[in-house]
């Protein structure tokens, strides 16, 4: 069951990094989900507003707050499709959230590689939900690109 709602997430997720894609913005995606329901979502802006740190999760970490009425996102998932970066991971900690669900791992820039402990102690990481999906989307815009 669990798989199934994570899998089902992450397609959501997926359609916010193709919408990056079609902006030209690295195709990164993320739903936050808090009791079953989708509080925000977000993809990467970092072209558009020409902003380094315009990256998919903090656009929803700072959405879902909004929607929650406060800075902590205890009790919400984020599934966001590539595994997030040490200041994404630095917010996400910082939001105590309680789950995060990535796709693809980054193995050049992802969090668990510089900062594994960056995290909030009782944050839950689950990797690799529909990993193929969301690794071919990066692959194929990298490959446009050159």
């Amino acid at each position: 069951m669990e798989k199934n709602r994570d899998e089902r997430f992450m397609r959501q997720a997926l359609l916010e990094a193709k919408e990056a894609y079609n902006r030209d913005e690295v195709p990164v995606g993320v739903v936050v989900v808090c009791n079953d329901r989708i509080i925000a979502r977000g993809h990467n802006l970092t072209e558009t507003l020409n902003d380094v740190t315009a990256h998919a999760e903090m656009q929803a970490i700072t959405s879902a707050a909004g929607v929650l009425g406060g800075k902590y996102l205890t009790g919400c998932t984020l599934y966001v499709t590539l595994e997030p970066c040490v200041m994404c991971a630095g917010a996400l900690g910082w939001s105590q959230i309680s789950r995060i669900v990535y796709g693809a791992s980054d193995d050049k820039r992802g969090f668990r590689k510089y900062a594994p402990e960056i995290l909030h102690p009782k944050t839950e990481v689950l990797g690799g939900i529909l990993q193929e999906e969301c690794a071919q989307l990066m692959q194929d815009f990298f490959k446009n690109k050159r």
